[in-house]
């Protein structure tokens, strides 16, 4: 599945393949046990994202909530989006180190980590880099990328 049209995360879990259900409810519990306070589980752009919502931060290009993290099932693998990692190139390269330090493929382009299998996914790594960035610090990252501040 590319993109879905679930109105919330429930639809979205229920209308998945059950071995696929599986994988995506535990990297769901991984980033809901690892977000900081502030960050909202919620359907956007047929996914599940972790966002800040437009109450706490309007000032977004595109008039959507600021999606830090995103989750997907898609047609031959899962998705994870970390934006953190986009944000902040250090962090992309702890990620990218970690991955290489544990001997597992980093499939990543700019913020988007691909995984087949719940066991290609660093879990330890991928927590840490989603645990890393407060709402605070993730609007300033915004900011200075976007040339706001």
């Amino acid at each position: 599945m590319v993109s879905s049209r679930a109105a919330s995360v429930a639809m979205y879990l229920d209308e998945l393949p059950a071995e696929r259900r599986v994988v995506v409810a535990a990297v769901r519990d991984l980033v809901l046990r690892n977000l900081q306070s502030g960050f909202v589980e919620c359907m956007g752009f047929g996914m599940i994202g972790y966002v800040i919502p437009l109450a706490r931060y309007p000032v977004t290009y595109n008039k959507q909530p600021l999606c830090y993290v995103a989750l997907a099932a898609q047609k031959n693998s899962y998705s994870l989006y970390l934006m953190g990692a986009y944000a902040d190139p250090h962090k992309y390269e702890t990620l990218q180190a970690a991955y290489a330090k544990a001997g597992k493929k980093f499939d990543m382009g700019k913020s988007c980590l691909r995984f087949k299998k719940i066991d290609d996914l660093l879990v330890d790594a991928v927590a840490a880099n989603i645990a890393s960035l407060s709402v605070d610090d993730y609007i300033a990252h915004y900011e200075i990328g976007h040339g706001l501040r």
